[in-house]
């Protein structure tokens, strides 16, 4: 099962009409509701990216759209329609969430209305912040309530001189809600808690339950954690006195939004650092803030601390995605010491080692970064027995890695998916300690960071991916590519991945990959590897030996009087450049 809702555009407007037939079968079946809807109108909300459209396993199944009135004072979410075959399914609720979205995005300052007999469409609006109001506080415009000619019952508004009918009034109003008690916390207020199970959000999940709250934790498996480790961190958050915790599974949303995409650009930050645990961030704080909607929570809390990028990455994505959830960190909020946390605690019957931890080690499926006192300063290396995986192979070994169109889908000759082919390849090259690195940078903040890592698996995949692109894609393929993916990390690191411009990015990157089919040989040796060479049909030195030329050697497609004239005219700007420095002189 996979439900796509997405803002529409222009290619939708073929729905149109089937869209109009289905809102009039609706009105007709419940007796109610504007039954008849111009197709030409509906397109026009397409192309104008004012409606949004669902999918159900790539079948349409639903849609809506808005409209302005009274100069954008008012924004109403209107023409909701699920397919009957696609109900019961919370499509209704998604599609509702998703166009509340898009009116707050559009026109953050209008009320947003809605009138309606559903009592699920009720529930839901009233669950995003909606108020039931009568018809005097809605628009006056003959525009809008010409629209509910159509409508069944339109006799009884126009009877009531359009002051009541069957259906219910509901209104959002930005402004109102500013001012009141939703824009802070009440004792008993529902709080999701991002819990990770180390000292910091250990930390928060208690300081908060003192303060009253209700809280929820839930963590975001991106391939960091095993099952017995997962467990044991339930246990933890339930012993403190969270109300209940939940794991989602998101490590394969995290490879086809991210990795995949890491992979087709070759992308290292600053040419050494593979952005191990830096591209997990967004999507775990994508998930959160759609968990915390679905439990109706108040509002979500992190424990990044102040001087981070990881706050940076929380805040923006629960911004742009739940606005109207309270953010918390009390850590960076209040500027709580590691020792202070580690003190109150203790004070709190919690006395787990943090104390004894040397180093804070995040690990996940593209990588593991490992912080500590080294990592504060710019001269100490990093020691050998800091790093999690450990040298326990010197023989060297072979490993062969297949791609197709730029996906990993096998290794050492055994096709698989994608993740488990980076995990085998991790298990492999773990034991030579391959994949090590101190990665320097800048922050999001200014400031200039230093982390150690390690990464075999990216590292290794990275690297022969990216051989074979040097011998399938052109010169400038090659050159644009290497342009494009070093924005596109850098974005990702810097918590702009919800900006289209990364989609675009993707989308490029995604068509440079229609030839990267082949397989590309490796040497391992221990804390370190060597790319042996390549095979693939779309070999483009393969292709020049065949009948055109050997570098250095043979050629057979131009003769030495078309090499005197093509270098004549290559050189003729640098001529007339020299020419004019000898008459200057």
């Amino acid at each position: 099962m996979k439900i796509k809702v997405r803002v529409s555009h222009e290619e939708d407007t073929k729905y149109a009409s089937l869209i109009c037939q289905k809102i009039e079968e609706a009105a007709k079946n419940r007796g109610t509701g504007i039954a008849k809807k111009d197709p030409e109108y509906i397109k026009s909300k397409m192309i104008h990216g004012n409606a949004v459209i669902a999918f159900f396993d790539d079948k349409l199944a639903g849609f809506s759209y808005l409209e302005i009135f009274q100069n954008k004072e008012f924004v109403v979410n209107s023409g909701l329609i699920v397919f009957p075959e696609f109900r019961k399914q919370g499509l209704a609720k998604i599609i509702k969430i998703e166009i509340f979205k898009l009116s707050r995005k559009k026109f953050p300052n209008s009320k947003i209305f809605s009138i309606t007999t559903s009592n699920p469409v009720i529930k839901i609006n009233t669950e995003l912040g909606f108020k039931p109001v009568s018809f005097s506080e809605l628009p006056q415009s003959e525009k809008f309530w010409k629209g509910c000619q159509s409508c069944a019952n339109f006799d009884i508004l126009t009877r009531n001189q359009r002051k009541m009918c069957l259906c219910t009034g509901l209104l959002y109003n930005p402004n109102i809600k500013k001012n009141n008690r939703n824009n802070y916390l009440s004792t008993g207020d529902k709080i999701v808690l991002a819990y990770s199970g180390g000292l910091d959000t250990s930390y928060c999940l208690k300081y908060l339950i003192l303060e009253k709250y209700e809280v929820h934790t839930v963590i975001i498996n991106t391939g960091g954690f095993k099952k017995d480790e997962l467990e044991k961190i339930e246990e933890r958050a339930i012993s403190i006195g969270s109300q209940s915790h939940k794991t989602i599974d998101s490590i394969e949303e995290y490879y086809q939004n991210c990795i995949k995409y890491l992979i087709f650009g070759n992308i290292l930050k600053n040419k050494t650092y593979p952005l191990s645990v830096s591209s997990e961030r967004i999507f775990q704080a994508i998930k959160i803030a759609q968990y915390a909607t679905s439990i109706q929570a108040k509002a979500i809390a992190h424990g990044s601390t102040g001087a981070g990028n990881d706050q940076i990455r929380f805040d923006i994505a629960f911004q742009i995605i739940c606005p109207e959830k309270i953010t918390l960190s009390p850590i960076r909020d209040m500027k709580v010491s590691r020792e202070e946390e580690i003190e109150y605690l203790k004070n709190k019957g919690i006395s787990i080692c943090w104390d004894q931890a040397k180093y804070s080690i995040n690990k996940g499926i593209w990588g593991t970064s490992i912080g500590g006192k080294e990592t504060l300063s710019s001269s100490h290396d990093f020691p050998e027995e800091s790093y999690p995986t450990k040298l326990s192979r010197k023989k060297s070994e072979n490993l062969e890695l297949e791609f197709e169109k730029g996906e990993l889908v096998g290794v050492n000759q055994e096709k698989g998916e994608a993740i488990k082919n980076i995990i085998k390849i991790e298990k492999i090259a773990s034991k030579f300690a391959i994949g090590r690195g101190i990665h320097i940078g800048d922050t999001i903040l200014g400031i200039k960071g230093r982390v150690a890592f390690e990464a075999s698996a990216a590292i290794i995949i990275i690297k022969a991916h990216h051989l074979l692109e040097k011998h399938i894609l052109t010169k400038w393929q090659l050159y644009w590519k290497e342009q494009l993916s070093n924005w596109y990390g850098m974005l990702l690191h810097e918590a702009q991945y919800l900006d289209p411009v990364m989609r675009d990015i993707e989308k490029f990157l995604k068509s440079t990959q229609k030839r990267l089919t082949g397989t590309v040989n490796i040497i391992l040796y221990p804390y370190r590897f060597h790319l042996v060479g390549i095979k693939s049909k779309f070999d483009l030195m393969a292709s020049s030996n065949i009948n055109m030329a050997q570098y250095g050697e043979m050629n057979y497609a131009w003769s030495a009087e078309d090499v005197r004239g093509f270098t004549k005219i290559l050189s003729n700007q640098m001529k007339m450049y020299h020419n004019l420095n000898k008459k200057e002189k």
